[in-house]
């Protein structure tokens, strides 16, 4: 159980990260499943890129406090570019239909 807790922190801080991005960018054409999902899948492709390059392995970071802050970073900060992305996507798409 205690290694699944930095990708839980992951996914979570992925969806505020996504959230927050959605919420800014209101003219994207993105729904709710959209914004939880693609923060979702940034936030742990983007904890998993900032722990490969600060070099923390995520089964061990469960308990250390610079391996939850590196998952907490890496998980909102990939959440909210993926979703940037994604809905920077689904707007150019809706433009030319």
């Amino acid at each position: 159980m205690e290694s699944l807790v930095p990708f839980i922190i992951q996914i979570i801080t992925g969806v505020i990260g996504g959230e927050a991005v959605g919420a800014a960018f209101r003219h994207a054409a993105m729904g709710q499943v959209a914004k939880i999902l693609s923060g979702a899948i940034g936030g742990l492709g983007g904890g998993a890129i900032l722990g490969s390059l600060m070099g923390v392995d995520p089964a061990a970071a469960a308990g250390a406090m610079n391996g939850i802050l590196t998952n907490v970073i890496g998980g909102a900060g990939g959440g909210a570019i993926l979703t940037a992305i994604v809905g920077a996507i689904m707007s150019s798409m809706n433009k030319t239909a």
